[in-house]
């Protein structure tokens, strides 16, 4: 009987003798934390009016949203704050032309860096956190589709962006280096779409502002 007893005990206390271990090792200055999982980018647009030739068309545009893979990382400067980074493979986003319907594919990449703020203690496993920082997006891959180009739609450039970034997010230690996280960024992204209709130069601005929403797992260094 004691034996089993023993054996009882000992399956009650593992859980709170990982709990101490993992809180114990939780963050702390120096340590760099890196994370992976799927992000997706939902932009919240804005869109001008298209002008064609300087003249208002009446016709604005919207950007869809899309999933990618992305990779943060954070280090810890001291217990309470970090430097964040988020980067990802590169996010392809349809346009659309409201009224009428699909007009180009773009690709675009957007690295953030931010001030990160943790305001629990150090050894909480539980660690969420708050950001602030700057945006610059770089757009690439500007294509109309095959049906708008015989349309004679030609010459798609949409100008990078620099902007204010603002996140949140949580990281949970399941282990003393593996760990759950949940991020989510809004952006400030504005760019003027320059391209050409029948070789007439034309153009049209768009408040992209996503917020983007990331999931995954991550690793404690």
């Amino acid at each position: 009987m004691s034996r089993k007893i023993h054996h009882i005990a000992s399956l009650l206390i593992a859980p709170a003798l990982l709990a101490v271990s993992v809180s114990a090792n939780a963050y702390q200055a120096g340590d760099a934390i890196i994370r992976l999982g799927a992000a997706a980018v939902d932009p919240q647009e804005d869109s001008g009016n298209v002008k064609i030739g300087g003249a208002d068309s009446g016709l604005t545009v919207g950007v869809d949203s899309d999933v990618q893979l992305g990779l943060t990382g954070t280090y810890m400067l001291s217990d309470h704050l970090g430097i964040g980074l988020l980067a990802a493979t590169p996010f392809q986003h349809s346009i659309n032309l409201n009224g009428v319907g699909k007009l180009a594919d773009i690709k675009h990449l957007p690295p953030t860096v931010t001030l990160q703020y943790f305001p629990l203690d150090t050894k909480s496993a539980v660690q969420p956190f708050v950001g602030a920082g700057i945006n610059y997006t770089a757009f690439f891959d500007e294509e109309f589709t095959s049906a708008n180009k015989q349309a004679g739609f030609s010459d798609l450039e949409l100008d990078d962006s620099w902007g204010l970034a603002l996140e949140a997010g949580v990281d949970y230690q399941l282990t003393e280096h593996l760990l759950l996280n949940a991020s989510v960024w809004y952006a400030d992204i504005d760019t003027e779409a320059s391209f050409k209709v029948a070789g007439v130069n034309s153009s049209v601005d768009v408040d992209i502002d996503p917020f983007v929403y990331m999931l995954g797992l991550g690793y404690k260094f």
